[in-house]
């Protein structure tokens, strides 16, 4: 039997091929062997057998003598072999257009030959599903915006895309597995709201029945209700908006937050140990089920971070980068990106670590509801943490206590009328609690090593896009 002898890069790779596990026969299935659909990766327990492959045409190579066609899954490919012999089924296999949707039932045969994980697929029945219109609107040469207009076949089409919702979805799974475990209870705060949840950010404003309302910039006030309604400890997972006009490869105007609200601290290090335990759970469940295909297709290895994190004050990272020639124009107070990439370097050839928590903000660039320590009225209790010298969180002890709170609120030139809900809060026994707000999409970012936020998303929301 003649087979080829080139393959494209995609065709050679099947990055999932050993990742996906075998799903059990249904009844139906013993009886009717091609009837249920098998996984690409389940074919290496099927030879010998006939089964039905669902999936994209990727490439085809119809020769002479023979047809090769290449079908690819969310699990791998698999190459489809007939030697032509004017039938149906070599009209079918001719038919068939480059990320076409097909059907085919066939027999597995093990074959060393062929590069595909040893095996190929002879068919017996060949099904179009959906045609795909040639030529195709992306191709490898395509730029970002226009692999963003066309991004469900950006994502199809590369094994790379494919591994970001895998690897999603295994860390959201770390993370709430890590916080069930400690306590936590989710919870799903309202996405519209009568006034803005953060102070100085951008809000997107919308007519809300002849009045106004927000689109929630952060679940702040409502985590911090829930403590106040007795709940130890809560956590949500959802959608954040914010109308920043910014264009760099690290912002979006919609994105989903990971934020956690603690009860009854103590200081903010019981914030800080939450998180970075948090954070090192989930990353260990992404490296202990993706950590060799994230090595193969991205070439980044995924590193479990040892805690406690590194910590250093806004203070003493403002003099260290100084020293060594740090000089901002106009950053007075607070570290740009160029200063939370030199200070993370830095840190990381001194302790090892990717991880750094930046404490005790300045009081006027921190929100009204930072904590305060008692001698340093000028600072906060709060903390980035910057991993590789990216921001991905914030977080703080709450000022609990209700007359401190509306003094901070007024001494910020805020009216204290929008905030009454919020307020109220406070008034009749709120405990010491904090918190922390974490952007998903900028650690699947960093931990998979992309180059823009937007190749960390299903759809990316920004400035000037809305679409598809």
């Amino acid at each position: 039997m003649i087979h080829p002898t080139e393959h494209t890069p995609a065709a050679e790779h099947t990055p999932a091929a050993q990742r996906v596990p075998a799903a059990q026969d249904s009844p139906a299935a013993q009886h009717s062997p091609a009837a249920e659909r098998t996984l690409v990766a389940q074919l290496a327990e099927a030879v010998g057998r006939t089964v039905t492959v669902c999936g994209w045409v990727q490439t085809s190579r119809l020769q002479s003598v023979m047809q090769f066609v290449l079908v690819r899954d969310h699990t791998g490919t698999v190459q489809v072999t007939h030697r032509r012999d004017g039938g149906e089924l070599e009209a079918a296999l001719d038919g068939l257009s480059t990320e076409s949707a097909v059907r085919i039932t066939g027999r597995v045969v093990a074959n060393p030959v062929v590069k595909l994980g040893g095996l190929e697929l002879l068919p017996e029945a060949v099904e179009l599903l959906g045609r795909a219109e040639g030529p195709l609107p992306i191709d490898e040469q395509s730029g970002p915006e226009h692999r963003s207009d066309w991004r469900f076949l950006d994502i199809r089409r590369r094994p790379a895309a494919q591994l970001l919702f895998a690897v999603q979805t295994a860390f959201e799974a770390g993370l709430r597995e890590y916080a069930y475990a400690h306590g936590c209870t989710e919870l799903h705060t309202p996405k519209l709201m009568g006034t803005a949840s953060e102070s100085g950010a951008e809000v997107f404003k919308l007519g809300y029945f002849g009045g106004d309302a927000y689109l929630a910039q952060s679940p702040q006030f409502y985590k911090q209700m829930a403590i106040a309604s007795g709940i130890d400890r809560v956590f949500e997972i959802g959608p954040v908006f914010r109308a920043e006009p910014s264009f760099t490869s690290r912002h979006a105007t919609e994105f989903t937050g990971v934020d956690v609200e603690l009860g009854w601290t103590r200081d903010v290090e019981d914030v800080q140990a939450f998180e970075e335990g948090m954070i090192a759970h989930a990353l260990g469940l992404v490296a202990e089920r993706y950590g060799q295909w994230i090595r193969e297709e991205l070439g980044v290895e995924v590193k479990v971070p040892t805690t406690p994190f590194p910590r250093i004050t806004m203070a003493d990272a403002q003099q260290l980068l100084r020293a060594r020639g740090w000089d901002p124009e106009g950053a007075k107070v607070d570290l740009d990106p160029e200063g939370e990439r030199l200070l993370a370097a830095h840190l990381q050839e001194q302790t090892g670590h990717e991880f750094v928590f930046v404490t005790h903000y300045p009081a006027s660039i921190r929100p009204f509801y930072h904590a305060r320590p008692a001698d340093r009225p000028d600072l906060t209790l709060s903390f980035d943490l910057l991993w590789k010298g990216l921001e991905v969180t914030t977080g703080a002890q709450r000022e609990h206590r209700y007359e401190v709170l509306t003094d901070q609120a007024a001494e910020k030139g805020m009216s204290l009328a929008p905030l009454t809900d919020y307020l109220n809060c406070f008034r009749y026994g709120c405990p010491p609690h904090g918190g922390f707000g974490m952007g998903l999409s900028r650690m699947l970012m960093v931990l998979l090593g992309l180059s823009s936020i937007r190749e960390a998303v299903f759809l990316f929301r920004g400035p000037n896009r809305l679409t598809p």
